[in-house]
């Protein structure tokens, strides 16, 4: 029986890119169980499978971001031998990919087209956790717009509040004010008092 995955470590393996939620090739093969490069010659044999809208190839800048926020290829989160360069007794230069070779990602869809290139059970098996994992993160991102939409009213509201609050408070302090004493009457009889 295979073992399961669940959905919630791939999600830590999907950005987005360019606009597209995306997931390297280093993952994906790592996931269908091939070697990184067997899995893209899988892919350069059957690059009309392969449309811009399902892979692209980052540029370098774009890999330099990633490798920056340790989630690329080589970084030490990976768990890698490549990844831990210091340790060049038991890599080889060759081992570890150049910013000149930067990584190949693949939407939810070229991600199931990888599945299919490579034609292992393994492979098909895993595409599915690959897909539930895009799907997961599709829906957090609607309950988070709908979250946020929520507190823009909410806050609107707030707004409204507070602005009628302030004119009510404008139009009540006058009326809180204690009005100017009169003098007091004086009591007793006086001398300068009016005649009859």
């Amino acid at each position: 029986m295979p073992r399961k995955i669940p959905a919630d470590p791939l999600a830590g393996r999907i950005f987005t890119i360019r606009g597209q939620r995306v997931i390297l090739d280093s993952d994906l093969a790592r996931l269908y169980g091939v070697a990184t490069k067997v899995f893209n010659q899988a892919i350069k044999r059957n690059a009309s499978r392969f449309p811009k809208d399902f892979g692209f190839r980052l540029t370098k800048a774009e890999y330099r971001i990633l490798r920056s926020q340790n989630v690329a290829p080589g970084d030490a989160s990976s768990g890698d031998a490549a990844g831990m360069w210091s340790q060049s007794v038991t890599t080889s230069k060759s081992s570890r990919r150049r910013v000149s070779n930067a990584p190949w990602v693949f939407t939810e869809h070229g991600a199931v087209m990888a599945a299919n290139v490579l034609r292992s059970a393994k492979a098909v098996q895993m595409s599915v956790y690959v897909v539930r994992a895009f799907v997961a993160q599709r829906e957090a991102l609607a309950t988070n717009q709908t979250v946020l939409r929520r507190l823009a009213e909410i806050d609107r509201t707030l707004l409204e509040h507070d602005a009628a609050l302030r004119a009510l408070w404008g139009k009540l302090r006058p009326l809180l004010i204690p009005p100017p004493e009169k003098p007091a009457r004086e009591l007793g009889f006086h001398a300068g008092m009016r005649k009859p």
